[in-house]
């Protein structure tokens, strides 16, 4: 262990409120869990992730498990050949161990997509054309552009779960909807929402519910035939398998009378030369091309080592370093932890807060720089949200995972404190828009792009 390490971990331990308290390691181990990031002035640390909510590290698991069947990856479905035959059965069995995973009916179409985004787009084309559908707006924009252009009634959330749910029970109870679109749990303050009370809703009225499970899945077992839930969307990059899979899983009359989600090879029984398509049904109508084989092997990995811990470790794990978080953010003053709902009592790994007196979009350069922590700034893809809870200039996210462990909690609480008591040690300038340290003097990796002359390229406030 360096020296430099070792000066970081007796900074924290010089925090009584800090040292007083067991530690807690990871549940499985993750790739790039020990990984080493510099600090500007030439120090390193330990990188702190707390960015799981965003996209999760590969479970080593996963990762070893991809280069064990990389040498076998070849066509899936048409290919003679040994490989090919190998791979096709990977491909398949992929596809079961995730239906399984979550609970899926026998006659459930488990479809795999690029990641949830897309798996609701797909969704969105196959909701009867004169279905209208009903959303919360505390939803990520992935679930809540898919469905609008007219065809969507946002329903505006109140101060609690209660009212939330009775009100969307009201809204369906004045005007029958086709389809309930809700997350899982909030990807901005990781409350949970009563998911098998709004599809008794639902359905009481009619309608089917898709559930956007991209926070959720990764932190609870979900069973979609216990909640009686249509459908499912998720993805690999937030259920530690980042290979550019997800997944749409539900009832398959809607999906087989829609438009594939890709026309191309594959999608079809036969074709003539003027484009005229028999159009097969099942997951071949909507994976046109050739699928990303590794990406759902991938998934499926993710989802049998997730299945193998023992029942309540992730909830335990989660609950233990999030009462950490939790209480240590709260304990600093002008801190304000973001909750959607005052009468919520189940949440994940995910928190979302402000500092007063400081921008979140800098907070988030000076944890990188200053003390090796990753978190996320912005809005988080959830601008009505943010707006409702009068969150305008943005916020910061921690959020948690299998990989987490006590020493990430305290080294976050510790920076913040600092933060808020002592200030920054370096200055800041604005690049482009971006907030950089001055003088950033941070080596990239010899493969690597970025440096100290590349500020990271923000996009859309969107994605931040």
């Amino acid at each position: 262990m360096s020296a430099s390490i070792l000066a970081t971990e007796i900074d924290l331990e010089t925090d009584t409120r800090i040292k007083a308290k067991l530690p807690i390691g990871p549940l499985l181990p993750v790739v790039g869990g020990n990984l080493a990031a510099p600090l500007v002035g030439g120090r390193t640390a330990r990188a702190v992730n707390l960015d799981y909510a965003a996209s999760a590290p590969a479970l080593q698991a996963v990762a070893d498990h991809v280069t064990e069947i990389l040498p076998y990856y070849a066509s899936v479905h048409r290919g003679a050949g040994y490989a090919s035959q190998v791979s096709t059965a990977l491909y398949e069995s992929a596809r079961q161990t995730v239906a399984d995973f979550v609970g899926a009916r026998p006659d459930d179409l488990t479809i795999f997509t690029r990641n949830t985004t897309d798996a609701l787009n797909l969704l969105a084309k196959a909701v009867p054309q004169d279905g209208e559908v009903v959303v919360l707006d505390v939803e990520h924009h992935a679930n809540l552009l898919p469905w609008t252009g007219g065809r969507h009634r946002l329903i505006p959330t109140a101060g609690t779960v209660a009212e939330t749910v009775a009100a969307l029970e009201q809204a369906l109870t004045e005007r029958p909807a086709t389809l309930v679109a809700v997350t899982g749990c909030s990807n901005v303050t990781g409350e949970i929402l009563p998911i098998g009370e709004i599809a008794r809703i639902a359905h009481a009225h009619g309608a089917r519910i898709v559930v956007d499970g991209a926070q959720l899945v990764p932190h609870r077992q979900v069973d979609i035939t216990a909640l009686d839930v249509d459908y499912l969307a998720f993805s690999g990059h937030k259920i530690y398998a980042p290979f550019g899979s997800g997944v749409l899983i539900g009832r398959s009359d809607w999906l087989d009378a829609a438009q594939p989600h890709l026309a191309g090879g594959g999608t079809v029984r036969s074709v003539d030369a003027e484009g005229q398509a028999d159009w097969t049904t099942g997951v071949a109508r909507h994976e046109g091309g050739t699928p990303n084989v590794l990406g759902a092997a991938a998934l499926a990995a993710a989802c049998r080592a997730i299945a193998e811990l023992p029942e309540g470790a992730i909830e335990e794990h989660e609950a233990a370093l999030s009462a950490r978080l939790l209480e240590g953010l709260e304990q600093i003053p002008g801190v304000r932890v973001l909750r959607a709902w005052s009468d919520s009592t189940e949440r994940v790994g995910v928190v979302g807060f402000t500092i007063e007196g400081h921008e979140a979009a800098r907070v988030a350069v000076y944890l990188s720089a200053e003390h090796g922590v990753g978190v996320r700034d912005g809005k988080f893809c959830a601008h009505p949200l943010l707006n409702r809870l009068g969150v305008t200039g943005g916020a910061l996210r921690a959020s948690l995972g299998l990989g987490s462990r006590s020493e990430d909690v305290e080294r976050l609480v510790h920076a913040v404190r600092t933060l808020v008591t002592e200030g920054e040690k370096l200055d800041y300038e604005l690049i482009d828009g971006a907030w950089a340290p001055v003088g950033d003097d941070r080596p990239a990796p010899a493969w690597s792009t970025w440096g100290a002359t590349n500020p990271v390229d923000k996009g859309s406030d969107c994605g931040f």
